[in-house]
């Protein structure tokens, strides 16, 4: 969907079968040619994968991992996976990186330098603030990283869409989806073994905050490799409405969250609890528990009431690439449908995988070395593995065959799961991984490796790199080009919703039903998205036929 916002808004979907477009084209079209300019897109859609996966673990599971190690409860922890919340709402903010450009660097790549920068010196001001004696001033730095970062993952998926042509998506998202596992090998699974108690001496034996500190030099560096090295993409359409208007709507925009945050916080908890009452009149929960319910129903009651007062906000004030953006998206037929399904695709994948650091190490008492080996270093090699031969089998299947068959085996592999916290540690056989020592990652003491817990994880990121690489192709196959930063930014927000908003209630329901029927819901809850698939095939199947590709220029 670029200049006519997709295959939606052409008549003949009546007219012809969902596969007379691509079969009419030249050949040449659909082909991949691995000529200069090609490998160099790649290149860069591999590096800004990379540079976008960093700083979403040390906002995740890294941070998960830290604050298990420091001690906090399971609901807290729950509770602090809402740091992510920027994620969820970068769609708000998105408009003003498509309507600007930064001067010198070009359209995309200015923005790039820029938070990559500031996401440097988050992370070491992070790094700098102890998460049990000052939880609420960490929180608020968690908060701080996650928005960089989310307007970072804003200008990289859009520059992806701008740079890549349609007959190079599904290679290019497999890439992408490399770079950031890659990123989330360092750091999610090379700092729990920095990390761990076992390597106390030498290379080994970091604490977190010189964890962080190292990743915000990483990121630093990722701003000067995005001003020297990446290709230009081109200005697409008419630039040319006054700039004036889109800062007032923003400034409109934000004083509505920010009457909304005040309002909620004075009236969200008194209506929650008065809500619950009834609820919580002779039940067994404890006061604990029940103040996270409460919690957490008010934090949905704020966003009842500030959601709409945001939208009605950015109307009023013409918030014209906003609104630009949100109308060329919705004007194509499916729209409303196709953003319930991004909401549920992955539902199932992130309710189980919510809490699986805290799960890991806490409930099922595996070291932070076996943790980081198992399910970051193997794991997410073999997520980058189920990634690529996504890619690859998308050639053959196509997006929609490929988005069903990935969510299939995404949905069973939360069984697995429940496999494990039923049967425990040392249901299988395992081995022993001896020490080593690689310079940058250095393990002292020989570490068992429990064979079930290997099992689980290999299945579970095997099925979800291949998901991964069809739902990304996916999401790029419904961008208009001249709003890419603001339709990519709003369909990844709703894609996000279930990574960031089941963590306080997979907190709460976890201790309150226990892991396993925990397990249990994480699989039914993926089936919907796989019915809806079914109801909306002709349609994505439109999607694969777009010919269009923009322009570049490198």
């Amino acid at each position: 969907m670029q200049a006519k916002s997709g295959a939606f808004l052409e008549s003949s979907m009546s007219e012809s079968e969902p596969g007379e477009r691509e079969r009419a084209l030249p050949p040449a079209r659909n082909r991949f040619r691995f000529d200069a300019a090609a490998l160099h897109r790649m290149a860069a859609v591999t590096f800004l994968g990379f540079a976008s996966g960093l700083p979403l673990a040390l906002t995740g599971q890294a941070m998960q991992a830290w604050l298990s190690l420091e001690g906090l409860d399971l609901a807290t922890i729950g509770f602090l996976s809402l740091v992510g919340l920027p994620y969820t709402f970068k769609f708000l903010w998105a408009p003003l990186m498509d309507r600007f450009e930064l001067p010198w660097l070009g359209r995309r790549r200015g923005w790039l330098v820029l938070t990559q920068l500031a996401l440097g010196a988050a992370l070491w001001w992070l790094a700098d603030t102890p998460p049990a004696q000052a939880t609420r001033a960490f929180a608020l730095l968690a908060v701080l990283v996650a928005f960089v970062a989310a307007s970072q993952d804003v200008v990289i998926d859009a520059y992806r869409t701008d740079l890549l042509a349609a007959r190079e998506r599904g290679l290019g998202s497999s890439l992408s989806v490399l770079g950031y596992r890659l990123a989330m090998i360092l750091s999610g699974g090379v700092a729990l073994i920095w990390v761990d108690p076992s390597n106390a001496s030498g290379p080994g034996g970091w604490t977190w905050p010189e964890v962080y500190r190292f990743m915000a030099a990483l990121m630093v560096g990722a701003a000067v490799l995005s001003a020297v090295a990446l290709p230009r993409v081109q200005a697409v359409g008419d630039r040319s409405s006054v700039a004036r208007q889109d800062l007032l709507g923003f400034l409109a925009l934000l004083t509505a969250v920010a009457v909304g945050f005040v309002v909620s916080e004075r009236l969200g908890p008194p209506m929650a609890r008065a809500l619950l009452a009834p609820w919580f009149d002779g039940s067994p929960l404890d006061a604990g528990l029940k103040g996270k319910w409460t919690d957490l129903l008010a934090l949905l009651l704020g966003l009842a009431f500030t959601l709409p007062l945001a939208a009605w906000a950015a109307r009023a004030a013409k918030f014209q690439t906003l609104l630009g953006g949100l109308n060329s998206y919705f004007s194509q037929r499916g729209a409303a449908a196709f953003l319930i399904f991004i909401v549920l695709y992955k539902l199932g994948d992130a309710f189980a995988g919510s809490l699986m650091t805290p799960f890991l190490l806490k409930s099922m008492a595996f070291s932070p070395a076996e943790v980081g080996v198992v399910n970051k270093l193997i794991g997410l090699w073999l997520t980058i593995g189920g990634a690529l031969l996504g890619g690859l089998l998308m050639l053959k299947l196509g997006l929609w065959r490929a988005l069903l068959l990935f969510g299939v085996l995404q949905m069973f592999s939360n069984l697995g799961f429940w496999w494990l916290a039923v049967h425990g540690k040392g249901a299988l056989p395992g081995f022993v991984l001896p020490p080593f020592d690689w310079g940058f990652v250095r393990l002292a003491q020989a570490t068992e490796i429990d064979g079930g817990l290997l099992m689980v994880i290999a299945a579970e990121n095997l099925s979800g790199g291949m998901g991964t690489a069809a739902f990304v192709a996916f999401l790029m196959s419904l961008c208009n080009q001249r709003f890419t930063a603001t339709q990519y930014a709003l369909l990844s927000a709703f894609a996000s919703v279930g990574r960031v908003w089941v963590g306080p209630l997979a907190g709460v329901l976890s201790e309150a039903i226990g892991w396993p029927t925990f397990f249990i819901v994480s699989t039914v809850v993926a089936l919907p998205a796989l019915g809806m698939l079914w109801w909306l095939r002709d349609a994505v199947r439109e999607l694969e036929a777009d010919p269009n590709a923009p322009s570049t220029d490198d």
